[in-house]
C-alpha cells in the first residue's frame, strides 16, 4: 500500500477531517492534501508525528509491511 492510501485509511478510520489532522500533526491543510493525492511525501519528523499520533509503526506508514501490528 503506498503512504498516500495509508494517510487516507488512518484518517478515516480515525473519523477526522483533514483540517483536524493537520492540525494535530502541525502542517497545512494543503499539505495533507497533497499527501493524500500522491503528490507529496512526508519528512522523517512528520512521519515520526503521523506514527505517535496514529499509534502506528513507520513500517506500516511507509508501506513496508501492509498492516500495522
Amino acid at each position: 500500500m503506498e503512504f498516500k492510501d495509508v494517510i487516507k485509511d488512518l484518517r478515516s478510520e480515525k473519523g477526522i477531517s483533514i483540517n483536524q489532522l493537520a492540525k494535530e500533526l502541525n502542517v497545512s491543510n494543503a499539505c495533507v492534501s497533497y499527501w493524500e493525492n500522491g503528490k507529496r511525501e512526508p519528512n522523517l519528523q512528520q512521519i515520526k508525528r503521523i506514527c505517535l499520533f496514529f499509534d502506528v509503526s513507520a513500517d506500516y506508514v511507509v508501506g513496508l509491511i501492509n498492516e500495522n501490528l
